[in-house]
């Protein structure tokens, strides 16, 4: 596991985040719709589930990498969390998105969003309290380093959550996501998105990511601890969650 994909075969010299910055851009106005669509919209429950994790610590800062049309780090909000949350993405398409939704709810004061990556993120060590990102770490380019900056940027004692799509392993839930995967949601997705490769890269991203035991190795390399894995619709998708050191 760990193979690197890209969403793109062309050109071959350009870098995976610009990459998924460009399909990121391709698929914005179809994003959430597509999102809540293909997960039936199991994903809003599974981003409940971990902001209700997130409540129990009652960070004051948290920073959502990957933050995209900006869903998590409103239900953050709207879920009661007292918190300045900061959003960041690469594609500046999602963030329009995100920036009309937030302003439609007048979350204005509590959410900013900013372009930016998460392997060089703009902010000083010890800055935040929480770090989130849902369905994006498997997007980083080059993910200990991502992981890194993760680290980098928590503060000592600080908590990391993450919310990554999983293989499940028991039949029959192994079959029939395999299947819904590999070829019904690349087809309905090139149908509505208009971009052939998005939804070829997406089962294509998950199935090279490191997860479980070897994604806990990565997070426990780049200094995390107290790291827990909890499994969530059969395996369908995982919730990480680890520590910065106190």
């Amino acid at each position: 596991m760990g193979t690197k994909v890209t969403p793109y075969t062309q050109p071959e010299n350009e870098s995976k985040k610009k990459q998924v910055e460009r399909m990121f851009d391709n698929i914005a106005h179809r994003y959430d719709f597509l999102n809540h669509f293909f997960s039936m919209g199991i994903d809003v429950l599974w981003r409940k589930k971990c902001v209700r994790i997130l409540r129990k610590l009652k960070p004051q800062t948290v920073l959502d990498m990957a933050t995209g049309t900006a869903d998590f780090a409103i239900e953050i909000i709207r879920m009661g969390v007292d918190a300045k949350v900061t959003g960041v993405d690469l594609s500046a398409g999602m963030l329009e998105f995100g920036k009309g939704k937030i302003k439609a709810r007048g979350y204005e004061d509590k959410i900013k969003l900013e372009q930016g990556d998460s392997e060089n993120l703009p902010f000083k060590d010890g800055t935040f309290d929480a770090y989130t990102v849902a369905f994006g770490v498997r997007n980083f380019e080059n993910l200990d380093k991502g992981l890194s900056e993760m680290h980098r940027v928590l503060k000592p004692g600080a908590v990391t959550l993450i919310l990554e799509f999983s293989k499940p392993k028991a039949f029959p839930v192994k079959q029939l996501f395999g299947f819904y995967f590999k070829y019904i949601m690349p087809t309905i997705g090139n149908l509505l998105s208009k971009d052939s490769s998005a939804y070829t890269y997406l089962p294509e991203s998950v199935t090279a990511f490191p997860e479980g035991e070897g994604f806990l190795a990565k997070m426990q390399t780049a200094g995390f601890e107290n790291l827990k894995q909890r499994k969530l619709t059969g395996g369908i998708a995982s919730i990480y969650l680890g520590y910065k050191k106190a």
